[in-house]
Parts: structure tokens; sequence; C-alpha cells
């Protein structure tokens, strides 16, 4: 019979430890995102848009000067749309599913050994329950004489 020795306060433990690392990963996964979106503001464009009224330097722009911001339709609110820009946002439009993916399997691994070990647990107890049962059942009289004893 297989024999198990699960500790509940020790999965606990390691559960909050896989918790606080998925949200770790959340939290890069959302840097992640914002970083591209900046990189997609600064890569610029081939593709004449909005003007812009003031140089990344804090400096006027100068008469006749057009600098143009990079767009990516869902990832940057501009109207003109830059090469790097585009595939920056086609990059993290491919990934959204992978992205998802992981926080749907950290969420499911953490569930599921919750949910295991508590099943453990209630396994425990029922068969305790089933255990004390049986003792209540068992006629101390009729031990009296067994075991050589009188």
């Amino acid at each position: 019979m297989a024999s198990w020795d699960i500790q509940p306060q020790g999965v606990q433990g390691q559960l909050k430890v896989v918790g606080k690392h998925a949200e770790d990963l959340g939290d890069v996964l959302r840097a992640l995102l914002a970083d591209m979106q900046e990189a997609a503001q600064a890569a610029g464009t081939a593709v004449p848009g909005s003007q812009a009224q003031v140089l990344p330097s804090g400096q006027p722009v100068a008469a006749g000067y057009k600098p143009v911001g990079p767009v990516a339709p869902g990832l940057v609110p501009h109207g003109a749309t830059g090469p790097v820009a585009v595939a920056l946002a086609e990059y993290a439009k491919e990934r959204q599913s992978d992205f998802k993916a992981m926080a749907d399997r950290c969420q499911a691994a953490v569930l599921g050994a919750a949910k295991a070990t508590n099943e453990y647990v209630e396994g425990d107890l029922e068969a305790a329950r089933n255990a004390q049962n049986a003792a209540r059942t068992v006629r101390l009289d009729a031990l009296k004489g067994f075991g050589g004893k009188k």
C-alpha cells in the first residue's frame, strides 16, 4: 500500500513562494509591454505624421522641422505608423496568447496543488473518523480474557 507524508504547512509555504514568483512574472510581462511601447514611440517612422512641438532634448522644434512619432495599432496612441512600431505591435500581438498561457499555467499549478493538499487532509480526517468509529464498536468486555490475563 502506498504511503504519503505530505505536510500541508510546507505545501502552503511553497505555494506562497510560487505565488510571489507568479506575481513577479506578471510584473515583468507588464514592464516588457511598457518598454516595447516606449521603444515603439522612440523608434521614429518612415511615414510622415503629426508634428511634435518639442524635441526629445526639450528644445523647441525649428521652423520647417517635422519630427514624427511611431504608432503601432493597439500599442501606442498616435496617428502615424513606423516599421519598428508595427513590428513591436505584431510581436506583442503574436505573444499575447503565450503570455496568457504562462499566467494560466501558474494559476492552474497553484490551485491544483492547493486542491490536492486539501483532498489529502480530508482523506486523513476521514481515515481518523473511520478509526474512531471502528474503535467504538469493539466490545471491551469481550477482550478481558484475551491475552492470558483474567
